[in-house]
């Protein structure tokens, strides 16, 4: 199975910049896409950004033109690079894997463990 690992948290001014970091191990070929999440205290957990292996992306409209995904495959790592960061931004934010069928066999979906980011007004 797939095991994430998000990395790069902590805290940051508003304006400021940060970029987190999802490090996949095990079963890595077996991920077609690969999902950023975000979830404040008392708030619903929202989708921020996904990425396909066909390079398809797709972000949350509260960060769309702020947020960037990408991949280093050849480090299995996946980023999500954050400008222009708001006090709203502030959540735990976790990578995801969703499940997945490849040639009859069932991949349960994975979470990260997350990682938190504050900005401060």
């Amino acid at each position: 199975q797939v095991q994430l690992a998000e990395s790069g948290g902590g805290l940051v001014q508003a304006g400021g910049s940060l970029t987190l970091s999802c490090a996949a191990s095990g079963s890595t070929a077996s991920i077609i896409a690969l999902d950023w999440y975000r979830q404040a205290p008392g708030k619903q957990r929202e989708l921020v950004a996904t990425l396909t292996t066909a390079g398809t992306t797709n972000y949350g409209e509260s960060v769309k033109g702020r947020f960037t995904i990408s991949r280093d495959y050849a480090k299995s790592t996946w980023y999500l690079q954050m400008n222009s960061l708001r006090p709203e931004d502030t959540a735990v934010y976790s990578c995801n894997v969703p499940q997945r069928w490849i040639n009859g066999r069932h991949y349960p979906q994975v979470w990260g463990q997350g990682t938190q980011v504050t900005v401060s007004s």
